[in-house]
Formats: C-alpha cells, sequence, structure tokens
C-alpha cells in the first residue's frame, strides 16, 4: 500500500448487534460502497491497518451503514470505531472532461487571466449548486471562488494551475 490512499468514509459507530458499523462518507461517489468492493481501513493513529470487503450496504437517518465480510458481531467491529476508510489511487472513478477530485484542486495557484496571482486553494466547500473554492492570499483574507464557467476559465492540475476571470467585487 505504498501508493496514494484517499479517504471515502469516517467509521464513528457501530450499529446494532450483527457487525454493523455506521460511516459518515467523505465522498461524492456512493459506489464506493458497493458489495463485493475493497476499501482499507486505517486507525486514527494511522499505525494499524486492515483490508475489508464489503459485504452489506444501506442507508439508515443519513448515515451509510456498512457490513464487512467475516466481521459479523459487534465485537468484531467494535475496534473500527474512530478509523477512516479510505481506496487506492487504482479504486478510483474515471471523471468527465471538466470535472476533478478534490485533491486535485486543493494546492493549485489561482491566476487572474491578466497574470495576478490571486493565492492557493485551501479548501472547497459545497454549498449547493456549485463548489466554491476557498483561496488563501498573502496578507489578505481569503477569497471565494465560484467554480462556474464565467469565473473559472481553465484548470490545469498537470501545472496545478487555475486561470479565473473575476467578475466585478469578486476580489474585494
Amino acid at each position: 500500500m505504498d501508493n496514494q490512499m484517499f479517504n471515502i468514509g469516517k467509521v464513528v459507530n457501530t450499529h446494532g448487534i450483527k457487525g454493523e458499523v455506521k460511516i459518515i462518507k467523505i465522498t461524492d461517489f456512493d459506489e464506493r460502497f458497493e458489495k463485493g468492493n475493497k476499501v482499507f481501513w486505517f486507525a486514527e493513529d494511522g499505525k494499524k491497518t486492515l483490508s475489508l470487503e464489503i459485504d452489506g450496504h444501506r442507508i439508515h437517518k443519513n448515515f451509510h451503514l456498512l457490513h464487512f465480510k467475516g466481521y459479523d458481531s459487534i465485537n468484531d467491529v467494535e475496534s473500527l470505531k474512530g478509523g477512516t476508510l479510505k481506496i487506492s489511487e487504482e479504486q478510483q472513478t474515471s471523471l468527465e472532461e471538466g470535472e476533478f477530485y478534490y485533491h486535485q484542486i486543493i494546492g493549485c495557484a489561482v491566476v487572474t487571466e491578466d497574470g495576478t496571482e490571486i493565492g492557493i486553494v485551501k479548501e472547497i466547500l459545497t454549498p449547493g449548486a456549485n463548489d466554491v473554492w476557498v483561496v488563501k492570499r498573502k496578507g489578505q483574507k481569503d477569497v471565494l471562488i465560484p467554480y462556474i464557467e464565467s469565473i473559472v476559465t481553465d484548470v490545469d492540475v498537470e501545472n496545478k494551475r487555475i486561470l479565473i476571470h473575476p467578475m466585478e467585487g469578486l476580489l474585494d
């Protein structure tokens, strides 16, 4: 497991007595939790890891409930609480053109069309219709850049550079 790993969920508790765990998902792809998929569990301290196969998935009260092959009682899954579920880079889903993973955007430099450097994307918010990129600026407060076509004109993840056409008042 020396390749890059990506978080897909946090184990917050057990559920019932038959080995289900309650997950807060950290992914836009619910298919990551389909029966037969492999996930990697990492302890909070990052020292202990397990490879797990999902053999049951359902949604209950805004939580994803997962059952893992060979973990059939509450005693088997009690130690998983607090851990993080991850997938390997090879398990990532292919994206359409113009779609990006958060890890590809976070850390990119944001530059206006006239070459003015704005800052670095430090976080992505998902308030509704479109994502909003939080850009950390030197010596100024963060700026919020909505990911919409009229503002974000080019995203070059290879060179970690995003070109924007700021509308009036966006950078004030």
